[in-house]
């Protein structure tokens, strides 16, 4: 298990045959393909076919957000966790015949919104335009009106408060003014003069820092905003209709919906077209293909294509990809493994390494009994009641087992929701219930919890440790493997009795054989450390500096697992302040309403705090301090042609059919 076994595929067919195979293929999902370098053999280049794919497709894509935006589909819990539609491969034939139907809707939609974003920009304009107009609405000419054949007349705003009185002071003899409104740092005016003053006025305006206004239309401002306010209705009405328009084609979601996924999968299968050999007439296809289905598909292809499949073992230099297989109980923290790194070629896969500790680590720090069984029941209901993709069935999965381990440590530490069954006995039934642990309440004995915490992560480290030493071992580099670890174990497991000495009796002989492991380790590293170095000296000082090294490392490291016992009491401490709260009340009947409902949201509120708290730090624990001690990372993961859809999903089928 872990790793899968990759083998190299080379595939010759006949051409004619070449879609028919690429279709099979991708349905199977076990091939990666790789493209084809051989300078005897000719590509084919499919970027034209390819970017109409992705046009279809963004256009499909686009109409589909908008029907979302503006007719939302009602989607209940299951639907929402139901995964992809499963379609037969006859049915996929036949909505595919459909694909210019959809697109002519996909375009109408897309038409609609388009005249629903220019109408609503459109009457954003005009409302500013009728914004404007209405300081001017008193006016009874035009603003771009300039007089008569006698007079002449000026129309503006000066940016601060004046009465006409004061203005017509300031002008010369023959000009009226008239403030149409007027505000504290403006006033719009319509000056009106003889011909022969009006150059004079103009001046004079100037000099007061008069602002001309003006408009096109030869309309009054009250007839323009009219005339703009029914554009802006117009604009609205249309804009009504061309939503319900969207809304009549909303119909067309589902066929969008496959059309978008049809439209992926024709362009990942012309992509993978391109990666292809040909000659004229036959093609080559080459690849990865994990071992465990190379016989099956070998068998199916050759039994109904004129085809022959051949698989050999890559070389070292190449660059395989990982695909990773696990237990049942090893798989769900598959993904825990690839947030870090896929493994390399000289790695091992550290999700079987690692599963049981993350699962016990998290139990550990969310801690309460309480808040695991509505993990499990939660997580168990979902995966029993609904169809899930696999990504988070595995999540589900995986929570769920943490749950397991949430209730094993708030059972052991007496957790149950903190301590409400303590709170009711005592508040509502005048009874005194002491400790429900099955071991210890870490609240109580703290040092004992830390000592655990401490004690847990020594066995964390030296799994680590000890898988290094399988690694090297397996290498053929057996003294190494036995100076690497030896001292190592040997410290760490010295350092135990003398540090747990600190805080609690521990006998004199566990103490002397600590020492003596502890001195034995020291000894050994100091001599074996350096032993690549060619020279005396740099043997010594390699010793040194790696006694250093350890010694500063492993004791922070050691000290990381204290979060195991400061989440733990978070959680607890915060669950027993609810459930305090909660009973303040005097009177027993407004005590039990209140304590109801603090204990739900508060409850709630701290469940989600600290499971991503836990969630954080147990994968801290995981690529901070085990995956250091062996794993490098910096794998590919195995990225075969699948049918690598959004919506939609093929049913399971017989290879054979």
């Amino acid at each position: 298990m872990a790793k899968l076994k990759m083998k190299k595929i080379e595939l010759i067919a006949m051409l004619t045959e070449s879609k028919k195979i690429i279709e099979l293929l991708q349905r199977r999902g076990v091939v990666e393909i790789t493209r084809n370098d051989d300078e005897e053999l000719e590509n084919t280049n499919v970027t034209a076919v390819v970017g109409e794919f992705d046009k279809f497709r963004n256009t499909a894509s686009q109409a589909l957000e908008i029907i979302d935006s503006i007719a939302p589909e009602k989607v209940s819990v299951k639907e929402l966790l139901g995964g992809k539609t499963e379609v037969e491969k006859h049915e996929f034939g036949r909505e595919a015949m459909h694909m210019e139907q959809v697109m002519g809707a996909a375009n109408e939609i897309i038409k609609n919104q388009r005249f629903i974003t220019d109408s609503a920009a459109a009457a954003a304009q005009l409302q500013i335009k009728c914004d404007t107009l209405q300081r001017w609405r008193l006016l009874d000419v035009p603003l771009n009106f300039r007089g008569t054949a006698t007079t002449a007349a000026y129309i503006g705003t000066l940016p601060y408060l004046t009465t006409a009185e004061e203005l017509e002071e300031k002008l010369p003899e023959g000009c009226s003014a008239e403030v149409i409104s007027s505000a504290k740092e403006q006033t719009n005016l319509f000056i009106l003069c003889s011909r022969d003053v009006y150059d004079e006025a103009g001046d004079i305006l100037r000099k007061l820092a008069f602002v001309y206004v003006s408009d096109p239309e030869n309309k009054t401002p009250s007839e323009l905003i009219e005339t703009y306010s029914a554009e802006i209705e117009r604009l609205g009405k249309e804009s009504e209709e061309a939503k319900e328009n969207i809304v009549k084609l909303a119909e067309n979601r589902q066929q969008l919906r496959f059309v978008i996924d049809y439209l992926q999968m024709r362009k990942e299968k012309y992509d993978a077209l391109s990666g292809l050999g040909f000659t004229e007439n036959t093609f080559v296809l080459n690849g990865y293909i994990p071992e465990k289905y190379a016989e099956a598909l070998q068998k199916e292809i050759e039994s109904k294509y004129t085809a022959a499949i051949t698989f050999t073992d890559p070389s070292d230099d190449e660059d395989v990809p990982v695909l990773l297989e696990n237990s049942r109980f090893s798989t769900p923290v598959e993904e825990i493994t690839k947030m870090y790194a896929m493994p390399a070629k000289g790695d091992v896969d550290p999700t079987p390494v690692m599963s049981f500790f993350y699962y016990l680590f998290f139990g550990m720090m969310l801690s309460d009994a309480g808040y695991g069984l509505l993990m499990v029941i939660g997580t168990t209901i979902a995966l029993r009641k609904f169809k899930l993709e696999t990504t988070m069935r595995k999540t589900l999965t995986m929570f769920r087992n943490c749950g397991i381990s949430t209730v094993f440590w708030g059972a052991l530490f007496g957790s149950w929701f903190g301590d409400i069954v303590q709170v009711v006995a005592r508040n509502f039934f005048d009874k005194e219930i002491g400790s429900i642990a099955l071991w210890f309440e870490p609240l109580t004995d703290p040092v004992k919890l830390l000592l655990v915490s401490f004690g847990l992560g020594i066995i964390h480290l030296l799994l680590g440790v000890s898988v290094a030493f399988k690694m090297s071992w397996d290498k053929g580099k057996k003294l190494d493997a036995i100076f690497d670890a030896l001292p190592i174990f040997l410290i760490l497991i010295g350092l135990c009795p003398i540090g747990a000495g600190m805080f609690v009796t521990v006998s004199e002989t566990l103490k002397n054989a600590g020492l003596y492991m502890l001195i034995a380790g020291v000894v050994i590293l100091v001599l074996t450390a350096g032993r690549t170095s060619k020279n005396i000296f740099g043997k010594f000082f390699g010793g040194l500096y790696a006694l250093y090294n350890t010694a500063t490392g492993y004791i922070g490291d050691i000290l990381s697992y204290s979060r195991l016992l400061a989440l733990g009491l978070a959680t607890g401490s915060i669950a027993s302040v609810i459930n305090l709260i909660g009973t303040m009340p005097e009177n027993k009947i407004v005590k039990l309403i209140v304590l109801i409902v603090v204990f739900i949201v508060g409850h709630i509120a701290n469940l989600a705090i600290n499971l991503l708290g836990a969630y954080v730090h147990t994968d801290r624990l995981q690529f901070v301090e085990l995956f250091s001690k062996f794993y490098t990372g910096g794998g590919r993961e195995f990225a075969p042609l699948t049918v690598n859809t959004k919506y939609i999903k093929f049913k399971e089928e017989n290879s054979n059919d």
